[in-house]
């Protein structure tokens, strides 16, 4: 997921990002100040600092909304990928492992917390004192790299969330701009609609620059609040109106291929991975709830919630639109005002949900820059940073303007090694001293080595995928579609 995923990731954001804080100054600093940001959204945070505690029911809601982002939309092009039938299955088993490695994370923290005497410890922290828990003196000397890789990863993650949602801003709304002059209030006559050329996908991308700009510059919180909340409800509004309308008229399933090629499953892979990467939730989560006794309990059931939600919205999608699925299902919506105003407001949604997932990397990096100069510098250097640094995900998003690939490769990269690789091997190294059996051993290094092929093939085949394409592919927006 997954900011909280106000939207996904979201694949989830700005909870991770105070979780998972590398500079000892930033961190302290988020901590005293905002380190009620749960999942992406600041909105909670002000209701979170009156009360000792949230209830067993808001941290279900704050769990599954932080695993609610962009990347649902791309599941059902994901399940065209793996196949009808290993596509949920898939689905269903990555579920699992990633509520596994959360439940690894959780139980590894706590330990922690004992051990030393915390209240509190994020993900950074947990893999750092993982690291010097090793009996192998080489990682005890280096256990601090363990929280830069973990921050390391998450700037990667949210920057590569920053790149897919100016992506999908940019083919959505080239899509409606194409669309409205054969927009109608009917939304379902048998018609092809032609689409009137307009500029470039990578045009709008930049037409999108300057508000973003506006947005990253943005430094209070509070005022964040406003964004997060909006995007909240554009986005709930828009999934209750895409699913009301792959509900109907499904046609014969038999068609579609149970298993698809093996080429394409590393693609599924990525994107799936994509949209189960909210691991850096629940360590806030489960420090704000009143009574954490019944977190881990509260964290299976808000993960299945997530994965059936996942599976029915990739599965239904998919057997909607079959072959002609789009990156995003989005995009296959008819052209029609009711439809073509979900799409208008997903846009408003992401554009509003970037500035919070870009807050988690500027947090990171803004404040172990400015404690290197002088406080006459501090402000400039720190607008300076904002401004390059959303000017680089513009840019990416502009080398890279395949939807489906984007959300792929972020997945891949960095999703794999936050929600797969590191939990198990941490697990092994916070309990080995204390004996392990052998078959917990195993299961632990079989998710990592399956979580480091994925991250591997998946990379591999997503930028094989994009060199091939180049800039001659047919943008998924750019096409005729029926409305």
């Amino acid at each position: 997921m997954s900011v909280t995923k106000s939207t996904e990731g979201p694949q989830g954001a700005v909870a991770i990002k105070l979780d998972l804080m590398s500079p000892p100054e930033s961190a302290k600093k988020l901590e005293n100040k905002d380190s009620t940001f749960l999942d992406e959204s600041p909105s909670e945070s002000a209701g979170l600092k009156k009360t000792k505690g949230i209830t067993v029911f808001q941290t279900l809601i704050h769990l599954v909304k932080g695993n609610m982002g962009t990347g649902i939309l791309g599941l059902p092009l994901a399940v065209k990928n793996a196949g009808i039938l290993m596509g949920p299955l898939s689905l269903l088993v990555m579920g699992f492992i990633a509520c596994h490695c959360m439940h690894i994370l959780v139980k590894c923290a706590q330990r922690f917390c004992k051990r030393l005497n915390k209240p509190f410890m994020d993900y950074g922290d947990t893999v750092m004192h993982g690291l010097e828990a090793n009996p192998n003196a080489w990682l005890q000397n280096h256990a601090h790299w363990g929280r830069h890789i973990v921050s390391f990863f998450l700037i990667v993650t949210q920057l590569g969330f920053c790149c897919v949602y100016i992506v999908f801003l940019a083919d959505n709304l080239k899509q409606v701009v194409e669309a409205v002059n054969s927009t109608t209030n009917n939304c379902y006559p048998n018609e092809t609609v032609i689409l009137t050329p307009t500029m470039d996908s990578r045009l709008y991308m930049l037409s999108f620059l300057p508000f973003l700009v506006l947005l990253v510059l943005i430094r209070n919180l509070r005022i964040l609040t406003i964004f997060s909340m909006l995007a909240n409800i554009s986005m709930l509004v828009s999934l209750v109106i895409i699913i009301q309308y792959i509900t109907q008229e499904i046609p014969d399933p038999s068609r579609l291929p149970l298993v698809a090629s093996w080429k394409t499953y590393p693609l599924f892979f990525g994107t799936a991975i994509f949209s189960f990467e909210s691991i850096g939730v629940v360590l806030p989560l489960e420090n704000k709830m009143k009574n954490a006794r019944h977190f881990p309990a509260i964290l299976s059931l808000g993960m299945s919630i997530v994965t059936s939600l996942y599976i029915g919205m990739a599965a239904l999608g998919y057997l909607r639109f079959g072959d002609d699925i789009k990156a995003s299902i989005s995009l296959n919506l008819p052209n029609c005002w009711l439809y073509q105003s979900v799409k208008l407001l997903y846009i408003a949604g992401i554009l509003c949900t970037y500035a919070l997932q870009f807050y988690v990397p500027a947090e990171i990096i803004i404040p172990f820059s400015i404690s290197r100069v002088s406080t006459r510098w501090a402000l400039p250097l720190d607008l300076s940073i904002r401004l390059v640094m959303v000017c680089l995900t513009c840019l990416l998003a502009i080398l890279i303007p395949r939807l489906d690939l984007v959300i792929s490769l972020v997945g891949s990269v960095s999703g794999t090694a936050l929600a797969l690789i590191i939990p198990p091997l941490l697990e092994v190294t916070t309990f080995y001293s204390e004996g392990m059996s052998p078959l917990t051993i195993f299961k632990d290094a079989l998710i990592s080595i399956l979580g480091f092929v994925g991250f591997v093939v998946g990379t591999y085949q997503a930028l094989d995928e994009l060199l091939k394409s180049e800039d001659s592919h047919p943008f998924s927006n750019s096409t005729t579609f029926v409305r």
